[in-house]
């Protein structure tokens, strides 16, 4: 009789998503989260407005990845899973009231009504106390 042994459950920023997917420097704990992801031995939560600030950034020329970049990247690896921004959600970031930025306490929002840990590099999110972080 075999056991399901839940998986580890994550949910990532804009930077943590962008960072990995241009091959860019990112801490080696974060790089394995992500790579566990793509072998389907984590789940990834990507939160709607992370979506939106890719496209911005991409619009913009900030960033490498496009759009259709990202459409790929989740059509290929199965255990990213999009988010959409919900009423449950916004009563989640309604509590949030050590991020300022409302981009960032949607995204943090996301993570914490999933109950799970978000990835980011953003310092504010970090010190928050309504959301646990990883980075290093």
């Amino acid at each position: 009789m075999s056991q399901n042994i839940p998986l580890s459950e994550y949910a990532t920023d804009t930077m943590g998503l962008i960072l990995y997917l241009e091959k860019r420097r990112l801490p080696q704990k974060i790089k394995a989260i992500f790579r566990q992801v793509e072998q389907g031995q984590a789940t990834m939560h990507i939160p709607a407005f992370v979506f939106a600030e890719i496209m911005y950034l991409s619009q913009k020329e900030r960033i490498q990845i496009s759009m259709s970049d990202v459409k790929q990247y989740l059509k290929k690896y199965i255990n990213f899973h999009e988010c959409p921004l919900n009423f449950a959600t916004i009563q989640v970031a309604h509590e949030i009231d050590d991020i300022p930025e409302l981009h960032d306490r949607l995204i943090a929002a996301t993570a914490k009504y999933l109950e799970v840990t978000l990835i980011t590099n953003d310092p504010i999110i970090q010190k928050s106390s309504h959301v646990q972080t990883i980075w290093k």
